[in-house]
């Protein structure tokens, strides 16, 4: 039976005006009001009809963006290539880019899903990795394949592939093969007593960056417990990390970090100790943000293409460039190397 604004009002606990305002968006609403009823919504699959349905149809000129963290360099690079690529379409009808920053919440992912189904979006774009739990990736495909069976045109932008054939096309970064390039290059300047600072153990991009130094790890023969700490993908947790890694291993060499705003932190934390970077400790990060050849000494990274993978993720979005063969694209990184990263000093 389909759903009415009448059982959407009792799921949500509200009145079925407090429904339309939530809706219509044309009334303030408590925001904890506001989700209740989206997830009654969703919960319900309930569609609009009638002269709500064809206003709904006319914002189909709508692009949704969604990223963790508008104020991460990451997330704002490649949400800025995109909505620039989007803007510069000049057709029939011109598309309206939005960003949905979701503040790595995953139930303000899914409510923005919801949202962006409501609009009738013509195009999702969903950038950097996934959260690691079955039970919202299931949430976020069922989503997905609503939008897709709609006209909706799904692209992910540095995430994982999705199983199904919801998304219409995939950029994925090679997070393994970046990472392992190096922590290769760590290793082949002779140090032994490497530490990891990795992200968030819930999200996709830490799993595959830190199985990326593991595999470098193992393949040299070298230790891989005990000297690998999670935080956040920020400059504190880098610090914080590294202290600890030192604590751990008082004789460490390098620290490899799973970003570069992490080996920031880390450089600041080598150098309140009185250690230098890299005679004392070598110090390497990943994505290559725009300040890491800037910093003293410049920072080893490894280069992901932000900006041209931004940028194509919008074409995508347009249907103004064909997708890749199979839908799935690795987009690879590049090994920069520069002052923060040295030989092993003696003895070391």
């Amino acid at each position: 039976m389909t759903a009415t604004l009448a059982d959407v009002a009792a799921r949500a606990q509200v009145s079925p005006a407090t429904v339309s305002r939530v809706l219509n968006g044309n009334y303030p609403v408590a925001a904890a009001t506001r989700e209740r009823v989206l997830r009654a919504v969703d919960e319900l699959d309930y569609v609009l009809n009638g002269p709500a349905s064809s206003l709904a149809a006319a914002t189909s000129d709508l692009v949704g963006i969604l990223v963790n963290d508008i104020a991460d360099p990451f997330f704002g690079i490649m949400a800025g290539a995109a909505q620039a690529a989007i803007g510069e379409e000049r057709g029939a009808r011109e598309k309206l880019s939005v960003i949905c920053n979701t503040g790595g919440s995953p139930e303000r992912e899914l409510t923005y899903l919801t949202l962006l189904q409501r609009q009738r979006a013509a195009a999702v774009i969903l950038t950097g990795g996934a959260l690691e739990d079955p039970e919202h990736a299931a949430a976020v495909g069922a989503k997905l394949a609503r939008l897709a069976d709609a006209g909706t045109r799904i692209v992910l932008c540095g995430r994982p592939p999705l199983p199904g054939d919801s998304v219409t096309a995939t950029l994925a970064f090679d997070n393994r093969g970046g990472s392992r390039r190096l922590t290769d290059h760590v290793i082949g300047l002779g140090h032994r007593r490497i530490g990891y600072v990795a992200g968030p153990p819930e999200r996709t991009t830490t799993r595959h960056r830190l199985e990326g130094h593991r595999s470098a790890l193992a393949a040299a023969g070298l230790r891989q417990d005990g000297l690998v700490v999670h935080g956040s993908y920020d400059r504190r947790s880098g610090y914080d990390a590294t202290l600890e890694l030192l604590r751990r291993e008082p004789e460490l060499t390098a620290v490899v970090a799973a970003n570069d705003t992490v080996a920031l932190g880390a450089c600041a934390a080598l150098r309140d100790r009185g250690l230098c970077v890299p005679g004392d400790v070598s110090v390497a990060g990943f994505v290559d943000l725009p300040f890491s050849a800037d910093a003293v000494p410049a920072l080893t990274t490894v280069r992901l293409p932000l900006s041209e993978a931004g940028a194509r993720a919008g074409r995508l979005a347009l249907g103004l460039e064909p997708a890749p063969p199979g839908g799935i694209a690795t987009v690879h990184g590049e090994l920069m190397v520069r002052g923060s990263t040295g030989a092993v000093r003696a003895g070391g």
